[in-house]
């Protein structure tokens, strides 16, 4: 029932940004999680940012890779989740999918290319 539609990959040369968007449609219930993964070819899918919602509170992370670069937040109807990314790198190049973690059910968007150059 859940549907998870990512939006605003493109190509984009190192140094610059892009912002991801994260559309959840569907049932989601009180304490949940959204993330960005992503996975180069050949590489194992990582996680790369997530945030937690509980109640009015949100709880951010990030993999040590990306501090300081990018920013995960949610809009004021915690159904979507943005990535905004700067001083973009080309080790950045992957397919970025969206996640939702919800009472022990967990839902996957298709993906969206992020692709770098140097």
């Amino acid at each position: 029932q859940v549907q998870l539609v990512e939006s605003g990959g493109g190509l984009v040369q190192a140094g610059g940004s892009l912002r991801l968007s994260c559309a959840a449609s569907g049932s989601i219930f009180g304490i949940n999680t959204m993330a960005w993964y992503r996975q180069a070819p050949g590489k194992q899918r990582e996680v790369v940012a997530r945030i937690t919602s509980s109640g009015s509170t949100n709880y951010a992370n990030y993999a040590d890779s990306v501090k300081g670069r990018f920013t995960i937040s949610r809009d004021n109807a915690k159904n979507t989740v943005y990535l905004q990314m700067n001083s973009l790198k080309p080790e950045d190049t992957a397919v970025y999918y969206c996640h939702l973690g919800n009472y022990g059910l967990e839902y996957w968007g298709q993906g969206t290319q992020v692709t770098v150059s140097s």
